[in-house]
């Protein structure tokens, strides 16, 4: 009989150990996450964005693309590139892309392309249906409302552009005002 109580004894000190181990590691784990938390840059407000310089690409992609690209000019600061592309698809086709972060914590980008236009509305914004029109400097583009994304666009010569992501038509339109060849 005594010899059971020995074990039980044992199991109890067993358990509460387990815990007290657990505990620790648990707090030497939590004190490592805050450590790298701690030293790791964040900007002061704890927005994750990644700012891209998307000069130098744009430079490249003007003296490739087979049509004039088109980036913003004179935007608020509060628009912040967040990603470039220039690329040929299998077909041939010339794809430019830049991407921000809006004012308003949206997404929009630019897509320039000289495939077909709706080939760039099937990939870009999905689901898409025609949602009326938009005049930007006297030029007719039409609006998009997709899945997820809405978008405006406009064909010009051999290239279709269009911008699109979750913002609003009004920062969607702000973005297509301020683009330059």
């Amino acid at each position: 009989m005594g010899h059971h109580e020995g074990v039980a004894g044992n199991d109890g000190r067993r358990g509460r150990q387990t815990v007290r181990d657990m505990v620790l590691s648990m707090a030497a784990v939590m004190g490592v996450a805050l450590v790298a938390y701690l030293t790791i840059p964040h900007s002061g407000n704890g927005d994750p964005v990644k700012v891209v310089d998307y000069s130098a690409a744009l430079a490249s992609a003007k003296r490739a693309a087979p049509y004039p690209v088109l980036a913003p000019q004179g935007l608020p600061q509060q628009w912040r590139a967040t990603s470039v592309t220039y690329r040929k698809d299998p077909a041939g086709h010339a794809g430019w892309h830049l991407g921000f972060v809006t004012p308003d914590g949206k997404y929009a980008s630019v897509e320039q392309t000289d495939a077909p236009p709706n080939d760039l509305l099937k990939t870009v914004v999905t689901g898409y249906a025609p949602d009326g029109g938009s005049t930007i400097d006297g030029r007719s583009w039409t609006r998009y409302q997709g899945d997820h994304y809405r978008g405006v666009t406009e064909t010009s010569g051999s290239a279709t552009t269009l911008v699109a992501g979750s913002a609003s038509y009004p920062e969607l339109e702000q973005l297509a005002q301020a683009l330059r060849p």
